[in-house]
């Protein structure tokens, strides 16, 4: 297992090629809008040297004998799919953001069990390949990154009706030793702090787009791979200096999303594990969805936590946590977060063995927990802001408090209660700001919404799922009816 400085080591030798705000960056590592989103990853590897977090942060593994960082393992026990969320749960109450090595998990752990059989099904080679390759990223515990959404274009089309066919991610040209790739993926979570990265299919895919069912691996910062960073609200507030970092409310952790395009990527047949096979896209991404709607049940929980601290804490320094509507409104808030909870852990409980080994949730109990995840957010969001107050939005900057005269008003007109500092109530508010309008909502708010898909996709699962003429035979037995 690496340390985080070890990791960070790793990055520091990379080359990625990358555009923020009209420039290329060259620093990857080091650039203070980036920087808080590698101190997120970097604890998931610290926490597992912690003997506290021993066993939820680590694993022993099946391919390599040793121990390795649960963040690379490969669920072989409703047990682990129960530790997953545990330790999900315990990385967004250490960060309060998304800390980018859950996609890589779950996807892992999908593509190993699907390529299993699609090789026992096919006679292909897929499976082989990846197992190969998946003991290397154990072995060295490499942080193996998730590309799975495509621009899509015109949602009407088809990938391959598309009026530009690089809006979803195709095979251009086959050769001798490899594959040309061009296309895009949107949304990539902690891409730039990546070592590897693992592509596969964002959709379905019909027979005659058999160029678009396509999935592999490839270095972060391989040739023809080109990133665009992502903006967040607030961000530019990271860069204005150590003085401003009341004014980030969450100065030290952070997520990272970018645009990245493959502008004729190689990739060498050893990394390919689908070529055309359009009959097992969609069961790759279903599979992978599926692993990541649990997920969300630990890593939102997570970070509910933080929030519902916060609005306690501002409620304290306000003069009005004994009030009856505040212990109303956190109790609510409490019982929401848990509910995201127990869906993730009963979507483990009740997972079942796959052909590979490996363990599958339970599809219906993942999907409900991820649809809730696109509600109850919200609502515990609705009643931090009611709590806090509208000076919510309308603190001066961090440079006014510094200031001689304006710092003074300031000092004296944002006190709270008797021990609650203005600079206190400042910090607790510019937490809550940060975490439902600025960068930390980008891993909670709107994230809850579309992560893992938006609520119709959860819907779609459901509905297969839901087993509703079963639900009517029921009905029928008890109530004596014979058609």
């Amino acid at each position: 297992m690496k340390t985080g400085a070890q990791y960070e080591e790793t990055l520091r030798e990379m080359n990625f090629k990358l555009y923020m705000f009209g420039e290329e960056i060259k620093n990857t590592v080091d650039h203070p809008i980036i920087r808080p989103s590698l101190n997120a990853t970097k604890l998931c590897y610290d926490m597992a040297f912690d003997p506290e977090y021993e066993d939820l942060m680590t694993a022993v593994s099946p391919l390599t004998g040793g121990k390795i960082n649960r963040f690379t393992h490969l669920v072989a026990s409703t047990e682990d799919l129960i530790k997953k969320v545990k330790m999900q749960r315990l990385m967004g109450q250490k960060t309060s953001c998304c800390y980018q090595r859950c996609g890589m998990l779950d996807a892992c752990n999908a593509v190993y069990s699907i390529t299993y059989e699609m090789d026992q099904a096919m006679g292909t080679e897929y499976h082989k390949r990846f197992k190969k390759f998946y003991t290397r990223v154990q072995a060295e515990d490499i942080y193996l990154q998730l590309g799975v959404t495509d621009p899509k274009g015109d949602r009407s089309l088809a990938q391959n009706k598309q009026a530009d066919p690089d809006l979803y991610t195709h095979i251009v040209e086959r050769r001798a030793d490899g594959i040309i790739v061009r296309g895009a993926k949107c949304h990539m979570t902690g891409a730039t702090n990546s070592n590897w990265l693992l592509v596969m299919p964002t959709s379905a895919v019909k027979p005659d787009a058999r160029d678009y069912a396509i999935a592999f691996v490839t270095p972060s910062d391989a040739e023809g791979i080109v990133y665009v960073y992502g903006r967040q609200s607030c961000d530019t507030r990271k860069t204005e200096g150590p003085d401003s970092a009341i004014d980030c409310g969450n100065p030290t952790y952070g997520g990272q999303e970018s645009l990245m395009v493959f502008d004729n990527l190689f990739v060498p047949w050893e990394y390919v594990l689908m070529d055309g096979e359009t009959e097992w896209a969609g069961p790759m991404v279903e599979r992978f969805a599926t692993y990541h709607r649990q997920s969300y049940g630990g890593c939102k929980a997570g970070v509910g936590d933080c929030v519902i601290g916060a609005a306690a804490l501002i409620a304290e320094y306000n003069g009005v946590a004994n009030k009856s509507h505040i212990k109303d409104k956190l109790v609510e808030m409490t019982h929401l977060n848990e509910v995201l909870y127990q869906g993730g852990i009963a979507a483990g409980a009740e997972g079942y063995e796959l052909p590979a080994g490996t363990y599958m949730v339970d599809m219906l109990l993942a999907n409900c927990t991820k649809l809730n995840v696109t509600r109850f957010p919200y609502e515990i969001c609705r009643m931090a802001e009611e709590i806090a107050g509208g000076v919510l939005v309308t603190l001066p900057s961090s440079k006014d408090l510094a200031h001689p005269v304006a710092g003074e008003w300031m000092k004296e007109m944002f006190q709270g209660v008797s021990g609650a500092s203005a600079e206190d109530r400042i910090r607790c508010l510019r937490f809550l700001e940060c975490m439902l309008y600025g960068t930390g909502s980008t891993g909670y708010r709107c994230e809850s919404m579309h992560g893992a898909g938006s609520p119709q996709a959860q819907k779609i699962q459901i509905t297969r799922y839901g087993n509703i003429d079963k639900k009517k035979d029921l009905v029928k037995r008890l109530a004596g009816i014979e058609n």
